[in-house]
């Protein structure tokens, strides 16, 4: 039994590192978006990438001729896009380091519980 509760504090001490390096390296990747599409705030790249596909479906459905403007205006909408979807995949990780260390603590918690049932 007790060590079956060692395991469990073991497990949960390594769930709660991993959520901690989750949650930072998460903070991390999105200050590198935001610093990526510097003069644009992360808060606006939802209304800007929407606005900018608008404007590209708008010119596609017009039958615009490829020409540099054209290029331009696709340019921004994929690199929108993709800086839309690193924001998605940090706030993805960040919620799994939230239940990560969740989950660490409650297993930390089992594993003691057992350690004091174990010993009594």
């Amino acid at each position: 039994m007790r060590v079956m509760a060692v395991i469990v504090v073991i497990l949960g001490l390594a769930s709660l590192v991993l959520g901690v390096l989750f949650i930072t390296q998460a903070a991390d990747a999105e200050q590198k978006v935001a610093d990526s599409i510097a003069p644009l705030p992360l808060d606006q790249l939802d209304a800007t990438y929407d606005a900018v596909t608008a404007q590209y479906n708008q010119a596609k459905a017009a039958g615009t001729p490829i020409s540099p403007e054209y290029n331009a205006l696709y340019g921004n909408k994929v690199g929108l896009g993709l800086a839309k979807s690193n924001v998605g995949t940090a706030s993805f990780v960040q919620t799994t380091g939230i239940i990560n260390i969740i989950i660490g603590a409650g297993l930390v918690l089992a594993g003691l519980g057992l350690l004091r049932k174990a010993s009594s």
